[in-house]
């Protein structure tokens, strides 16, 4: 017998896909749901159980992971739709999707009036990451539930408990503020070094070890080089995230000059080069343009 919780996955995308499948492949038991319903079906091979709505998907489980698109999307499920009062009392919502902070504290809040809890947890590492079950995941929420959720996350990656309700998703806008900016400067980088005669691939591996050196300039400079813009990341939820930092920032009067500059740079990426579905590293393709090339 399964001594294991009782997982429910919304959210089989990109990301999701590789999570719910490492969590199948390390015995637990796991409802998938997604909106198109075809992409949770592709887990039915690896023993999830495939649930046709949300409501089906949580009946019983004791720990509901989501991997949805933005914070509005969470509360319409969950508080709009009442898909928080159909979890079974006492169960955890692990949102793993990248949302406000402030939408993470109040959905904590929420939670916690109706006798169930939460966990904000959202994550760092790419498709590849979420495939080698390497994810960096940064959480925030109650110490004891995390603990006590620990072995849940084990399976996808490696956990942090960050702090309190909301900590979570502020320490993904610190994340996502460096990959933004550093995948801005490693274009720069890349360009010039192909324009000035000497091989890319060759500066990257000429780099590596040293203080340049990083995920970002091995994988995401190899990607602007060869022109592979299949997405891992994808371009529009990089814009959401540098745009949900820039307003945190607003709530405590800071301004971040570096990354409020890279919000133009994806902001046109997306909206004047129909960008929003290519990987982030695309972020090269608007460089070429500022350079008319």
């Amino acid at each position: 017998m399964n001594d294991k919780p009782h997982i429910a996955f919304l959210g089989i995308g990109l990301m999701g896909n590789h999570m719910a499948r490492n969590m199948l492949q390390a015995g637990y038991t796991l409802s998938a749901w997604n909106r198109t319903i075809s992409k949770a079906e592709a887990l039915a091979v690896d023993g999830a159980q495939i649930a046709q709505s949300p409501a089906e998907a949580v009946e019983g489980a004791d720990y509901v992971i989501t991997m949805l698109s933005d914070g509005p999307t969470v509360r319409d499920m969950f508080f709009t739709q009442g898909l928080a009062l159909q979890m079974k009392e006492g169960a955890c919502l692990i949102d793993m999707s990248s949302i406000k902070a402030s939408e993470a504290r109040e959905h904590a809040e929420e939670m916690r009036k109706i006798g169930r809890s939460h966990l904000d947890a959202p994550v760092s590492g790419g498709t590849k990451g979420a495939e080698a079950a390497t994810l960096a995941i940064m959480v925030g929420g109650n110490p004891e539930i995390f603990d006590k959720a620990e072995a849940v996350f084990a399976p996808m990656g490696r956990a942090v408990r960050v702090g309190p309700d909301g900590s979570g998703q502020l320490s993904k806008l610190a994340n996502q503020t460096i990959v933004a900016v550093t995948i801005g400067v490693v274009a720069e980088a890349m360009l010039l070094a192909e324009k000035g005669g000497a091989d890319p691939a060759a500066i990257r591996d000429a780099l590596k070890g040293g203080f340049a050196d990083s995920v970002i300039l091995q994988q995401h400079g190899e990607r602007m080089t060869t022109g592979n813009f299949t997405p891992g990341g994808l371009t529009k939820f990089q814009l959401k995230d540098i745009n949900n930092a820039l307003e945190e920032a607003g709530h405590h009067s800071l301004s971040l000059p570096l990354t409020e500059q890279i919000q133009e740079r994806y902001t046109a990426l997306v909206n004047e080069m129909d960008g929003a579905d290519t990987d982030h590293s695309a972020i090269y393709l608007e460089l070429l343009r500022h350079n008319n090339l």
